[in-house]
């Protein structure tokens, strides 16, 4: 079977978990606005509800999905736990695999290649994303981000990552920590998607956390609500002066056939078209989205 692993460039600018246990959940959360709903396996699910959640989370792709463009994804359990391995199980025996998975508290790049060897064999085009959470993700981030062509974010769990620094779970103290997770995910040409913020009372804290987080390089951030979406999508969506920047960066250095161009009296690189390039494609995903 010929399996379609190229990365698309899509929209990511917020995230939403839905609990596998709880199907009728799934078209709420998908009608919510954010780019990206996934369907929960892992943390928000009880040891005893794990195999009822997982029958009836893969149960939602029996049928084909809407192009509505929302991105699904599944997050399973460690590749390291019986559980997670029982997940893997079930998505390879199934004939209708979910279009991506998030795989939590990797450890190293083999767990990853192990699954996309699995997923290869049986013939799943499955994408997956990987959460950067533990010590050792962090030390291998860059090794990871590279370890497959299957894999289109890194996303950066900061609450257990802060456990694991035993530092506070705040901006400062992580800043290095997802530094380096925007660092290994811009040398892949993937996405970077920043933790989502708690505090459901303070929008404007998560404005400015999301305002950082896109500074910093991130493409979009979780949230643990429908209402802190609309924000998220504001934040991280490219303005019009951006666009229209990057179309003069792109059509300067279609017309000079250069390494160097100066536009708006800035000396621009060419190293600057990949982003500028990533940027129209978002801009133009969100304007044809439905609604």
């Amino acid at each position: 079977m010929n399996i379609q692993l190229e990365r698309s460039v899509r929209p990511r600018r917020s995230f939403i978990f839905t609990s596998g246990l709880d199907p009728a959940m799934f078209p709420k959360a998908l009608a919510s606005g954010a780019d990206i709903v996934c369907v929960e396996l892992e943390d928000g699910v009880a040891p005893k509800d794990k195999v009822e959640a997982r029958s009836k989370a893969l149960s939602l792709f029996d049928s084909p999905q809407a192009e509505d463009g929302v991105e699904r994804i599944v997050r399973i359990n460690s590749l390291r736990t019986g559980v997670g391995l029982a997940d893997v199980t079930s998505v390879i025996d199934t004939d209708t695999p979910p279009p991506a998975l998030m795989l939590p508290k990797v450890t190293c790049p083999d767990e990853v290649v192990w699954l996309d060897d699995l997923l290869t064999e049986r013939g799943h085009p499955s994408r997956l994303h990987v959460i950067v959470e533990t010590n050792a993700a962090l030390e291998t981030a860059y090794a990871i981000a590279h370890c497959s062509d299957r894999i289109d974010g890194l996303f950066f769990g900061g609450v257990d990552m802060a456990a694991e620094l035993r530092c506070k779970n705040a901006w400062e103290p992580l800043l290095y920590a997802r530094s380096r997770v925007v660092h290994a995910a811009a040398s892949a040409g993937i996405d970077a998607i920043d933790v989502p913020y708690l505090d459901l009372n303070d929008l404007e804290g998560m404005r400015r956390e999301a305002e950082l987080a896109a500074d910093l390089g991130f493409c979009g951030k979780g949230a643990i609500h429908p209402k802190q979406i609309a924000v998220l999508n504001e934040v991280f969506s490219p303005g019009e002066a951006a666009v229209a920047h990057a179309r003069r960066i792109l059509n300067a250095f279609a017309e000079a056939d250069t390494g160097l161009v100066v536009v708006d009296g800035k000396l621009i690189e060419r190293p600057v078209l990949r982003e500028m390039t990533r940027l129209l494609a978002v801009a133009e995903r969100v304007a044809a989205q439905p609604g």
